[in-house]
């Protein structure tokens, strides 16, 4: 297991470090986000912006294995960062007692995820929304990257719920197993990964710059980071409605995307509500239109995900470290 050596009996270490996830999540339930600053995600960011200025070309190109080869190398010399300053925190960390141990870890781990902020954003778009079709709009853009001009209230709606069942893998449930099962170093780089593909991984243009071959590594690394977690989010929604969601794979199979299908129809098929993406898929579509109140109980379910994410994240860390 990745904290073997502990200065501390192997079982003691295990089961107090089995509670860092959950500690790291009430952390962000009661303070949240910690200032831009000294954000680890927001560096991140900026060096994959310093980095994409120097990797994606201005114009398309064909086949364009110059740019996909040097957006794989910035990728894995960034990862590299990553891995490496967290692997030093990670060893800084298990020199403390091991409760004070478990602590640093939980505060080192809590940038990496976010349910209270993905949460209250979500339900902000629904409060825009009761003002007018505008504010909300402008509110759905701070969550999504798509043209929210043309969207019509039930549409801005639909894309808050699929945002929140989206980031709630991305955001929650990847870094809390990612951290279980590699430690620190794991949660981070899949931060990471994460993040430059939500930077770089477009298809087409964006910010003045072609990403189909420069971002292409970027998303599929973040595709195959995200595999297990989606879908175990999708399993933690069920539990979390107490029901299984019949035809979640057919369903889930309608996305381009090979994971982010998974909580979104199973968010749908729970709720019982259409959530579709104009153009690009529907969603459960002989479901009702989404009204406010299922956003409500859209971010409700969510709670209750990440409540149970909490005691299985440390059944699997005593597990684990009973097997190690």
């Amino acid at each position: 297991m990745w904290f073997e050596g502990f200065e501390s009996g192997a079982w003691a270490a295990v089961a107090v470090l089995a509670c860092v996830p959950p500690l790291a999540l009430a952390i962000d339930a009661v303070w949240g986000e910690p200032p831009a600053p000294v954000h680890p995600v927001v560096w991140m960011g900026r060096a994959l912006g310093w980095c994409g200025e120097r990797v994606a070309p201005l114009s398309p190109q064909a086949r364009d294995f110059k740019h996909f080869w040097l957006g794989a190398f910035a990728w894995y010399a960034l990862a590299a960062i990553v891995l490496i300053v967290s692997w030093g925190l990670e060893r800084l960390a298990l020199q403390l007692p091991v409760p004070l141990a478990a602590l640093a870890l939980a505060l080192c781990l809590k940038p990496l995820l976010a349910w209270r902020m993905l949460r209250d954003e979500v339900l902000a778009v629904e409060a825009a929304l009761g003002q007018s079709l505008p504010a909300g709009r402008e509110r759905l853009s701070w969550l999504v990257s798509r043209d929210v001009q043309q969207l019509d209230a039930v549409q801005v709606r639909e894309s808050a719920i699929e945002s929140l069942a989206e980031n709630l893998s991305d955001s929650v449930v990847a870094p809390v197993f990612w951290f279980v099962l590699l430690g620190l170093p794991g949660a981070a780089l899949y931060r990471f990964a994460n993040t430059a593909d939500a930077m770089w991984g477009y298809p087409g243009p964006r910010g003045g710059r072609y990403w189909l071959w420069a971002g292409k590594w970027a998303a599929r690394a973040d595709d195959a980071l995200s595999w297990l977690p989606a879908r175990l989010t999708a399993l933690l929604l069920a539990l979390a409605a107490r029901r299984w969601p019949a035809g979640l794979a057919q369903e889930a199979r309608k996305t381009p995307s090979p994971n982010s299908g998974w909580p979104m129809a199973a968010m749908a098929l729970l709720l019982g509500v259409r959530l579709a993406k104009p153009g690009v898929y529907a969603l459960h579509p002989r479901g009702r239109q989404a009204g406010p109140l299922d956003t409500r109980r859209a971010a409700a379910l969510g709670g209750l995900a990440v409540l149970l994410l909490a005691p299985l994240s440390v059944l699997v860390a005593l597990v684990l470290g009973g097997l190690a």
